[in-house]
């Protein structure tokens, strides 16, 4: 019992904030949480990655899915047992610090911010491409205006970005489930005189055409569209009730997400025969346009451009808030910490915007040798961000216990180690994969790079430390010395 409460101890110290801190406002809602869990994964990567996996894994792209989701909610449910443990906690950067010690901490801190800052000029550019076809702009320009429209909202309250995303997110959400209406009444026949039946999924070479090998390949692609759920543990700090949006979310909105995804894909591979998508283009238009409506391209452009906008919004709260973490507890420059009368770390948000524009104008100027290096180095980050989550859960349980947890990760210890080894398992995927190894090798350079600094922070402040020591010493010394 008493090494249960130092090690409690222990996880509220390493969540208190720097002397100075400021707190930021709970003004979030839990509707507000909810459809930012929803709105961090149901992005481009659904709406249009999704045509990847298919080509890849024919039909059997629903086992693909069913065994991504599958880790991303073992991921979820260890991050929700850790929030019941520090409830005190700003975001998983900080579950981390409890379970591995300052030094991951950093490491983790900086590779999430790095991943998301990178997607800010990405989907930035994407829905600039989108806007291109009903305003006759350059694509560079839109992407600059829309950055600039979202770094005001985000600018303004943590409610403003709520409520914004709370809308794109209910967009999306509603898109899905009408899509999912009406491809199972397009399947059973309920909009034709001859229900098309199941005949799509065996069809053109089987079940599974390309083999086994090609769908837990599949897997590797499908994992990157689920990245984004851990954004509820961020948002979560600002929310009326922490622990219980930590708790309850993080497990139930990815069960929904997952229903969202398989049953998706599992209606779009039975209305259009797998071999007819085209890569790059949303199968959802595809399914759509198969089952007769005419407006499907239009209206699923509307669809993607607020998936897009969704997420260059959350990538902006995102950013902003993890530095704003990492200043408060010395891993980043300590003028970050200061927030605006609003309550929001209005520096952090501009220095989001302003690499956001850097990077758009290394898009513009160097596409495939500058922005392609900073893309490919962010690959496989958010593995590295979820493996090192993952350990420090098992090292917080195994030194603390079960003990006073409302949310208990399942089957522990080896739920978890089957989900480290299958985080591993990706990574070695994406290093025998060719289209997907060199950002792999960029990933691990970043990587690296990001272990040197923190080894570099560290050194200066015990070297910092050390030289306090010293002038201490020897200031007692001298008084020893001067005659009284």
């Amino acid at each position: 019992m008493d090494s249960h409460r130092a090690s409690d101890a222990a996880a509220i110290a390493a969540s208190k904030p720097m002397q100075g801190a400021q707190d930021l406002r709970r003004s979030l809602a839990s509707r507000h949480v909810t459809m930012i869990g929803f709105g961090g994964i149901m992005g481009a990567g659904l709406f249009v990655g999704m045509s990847v996996a298919i080509l890849a894994a024919g039909p059997a792209v629903v086992i693909s899915y069913l065994i991504a989701g599958l880790v991303m909610l073992l991921v979820m449910r260890m991050m929700a047992e850790m929030a019941c443990a520090q409830p005190g906690a700003r975001s998983f950067v900080e579950f981390v610090r409890a379970g591995l010690g300052s030094g991951a901490a950093f490491i983790a801190g900086w590779l999430y911010w790095y991943f998301w800052i990178i997607v800010v000029p990405v989907e930035a550019i994407a829905g600039a491409v989108l806007l291109q076809a009903w305003i006759a702009l350059p694509v560079w320009l839109i992407g600059i205006v829309l950055m600039g429209i979202l770094t005001g909202v985000n600018l303004m309250s943590a409610r403003s970005y709520g409520e914004f995303e709370f809308w794109f997110a209910s967009i999306k959400v509603a898109a899905v489930v009408v899509f999912m209406l009406l491809g199972a009444a397009y399947i059973l026949g309920l909009m034709s005189p001859h229900p098309l039946g199941l005949v799509n999924l065996t069809a053109l070479g089987g079940f599974m055409p390309n083999g086994l090998r090609a769908v837990l390949a599949a897997v590797v692609t499908v994992f990157f569209a689920l990245t984004g759920a851990e954004i509820v543990t961020v948002a979560a700090a600002e929310s009326r009730d922490p622990t219980k949006a930590l708790t309850q979310l993080t497990t139930s909105v990815t069960w929904r997400i997952m229903l969202f995804y398989v049953g998706s894909a599992f209606l779009i591979v039975t209305v259009v025969p797998w071999n007819q998508i085209v890569s790059g283009e949303s199968p959802f238009t595809h399914a759509l346009a198969t089952m007769h409506f005419g407006l499907a391209r239009t209206v699923m452009s509307l669809v993607i451009l607020t998936a897009v906008l969704s997420c260059l919004n959350s990538a902006f709260y995102v950013t902003s808030r993890v530095l704003f973490t990492l200043a408060e507890k010395g891993d980043a420059p300590a003028w970050l910490v200061r927030l605006n009368a609003r309550g929001v770390p209005a520096r952090s948000v501009l220095m989001g915007s302003a690499a956001g524009v850097i990077g758009i104008v290394a898009a513009r100027a160097s596409p495939n040798h500058v922005f392609a290096w900073l893309v490919n180095a962010s690959g496989a980050l958010m593995l590295f961000v979820y493996l090192l989550s993952a350990c420090a859960q098992i090292r917080m349980r195994s030194k603390r216990g079960a003990e006073g947890l409302a949310v208990r990760m399942w089957w522990f210890p080896w739920a978890s180690y089957a989900t480290v080894g299958a985080i591993i398992a990706v990574l070695v995927a994406m290093g025998l994969t060719p289209d997907l190894s060199s950002q792999l090798y960029w990933s691990l350079l970043a990587l690296a790079v990001a272990i040197a600094a923190g080894w570099l922070v560290a050194w200066r402040r015990r070297r910092s430390t050390d030289s306090v020591s010293t002038s201490a010493v020897a200031a007692s010394a001298a008084a020893d010395e001067t005659p009284s």
